[in-house]
């Protein structure tokens, strides 16, 4: 079983993936900005390439980073294509949205409503797998406490004895 700080170092390499995915969603407007800043005219071959490529940066940027997780064997590759391809459908889903606010209100609102739909995207299923992970985590030991003590496995679900003085404590009765 990995140890608290392990967890830890785990979590916050999360995070820096949600900052890097989140600027990269927000990289998808560069095109606008420079042709509004004046630094692009609106018609010609650079804005159209420009254009294009904006919209599959974040994307680039998410294949890079999962493959050098991979290759550098800091991740199984299995785990690295579920965590990439879950990473692209939110960051797709955040520019989704971010499409819809730009046709009703212009670029400079898409952004910040894209880059905040992809940050919430992450903090949402962090908050919602926490309790499942609680929940797995419980199951295990549960199984190997059962395995060190060579019980068969029963049906019924049964609280250890310290989550039972608890309730008890806090005026349950049994």
């Amino acid at each position: 079983m990995k140890k608290y700080e392990e967890l830890v170092r785990e979590y916050r390499k999360r995070q820096r993936d949600t900052v890097v995915d989140t600027l990269a969603a927000g990289l998808t407007y560069m095109a606008e900005i420079a042709v509004d800043t004046g630094l692009l005219e609106e018609t010609g071959l650079l804005t159209d390439l420009l254009e294009n490529a904006a919209g599959v940066i974040p994307f680039a940027i998410i294949t890079v980073s999962e493959g050098s997780k991979i290759l550098l064997k800091k991740k199984p590759g299995k785990t690295g294509l579920k965590d990439g391809a879950f990473r692209m459908a939110k960051t797709g889903a955040a520019m989704g949205v971010g499409a819809a606010v730009m046709g009703a209100a212009g670029f400079w609102a898409a952004i910040p409503v894209t880059m905040g739909v992809r940050a919430m995207f992450d903090r949402y299923r962090s908050k919602a797998l926490t309790g499942y992970r609680v929940q797995s985590r419980i199951r295990r030991l549960r199984e190997l406490n059962r395995f060190i003590r060579n019980e068969e496995p029963e049906n019924r679900e049964e609280l250890p004895e310290r989550e039972r003085m608890g309730f008890a404590a806090e005026g349950a009765v049994e």
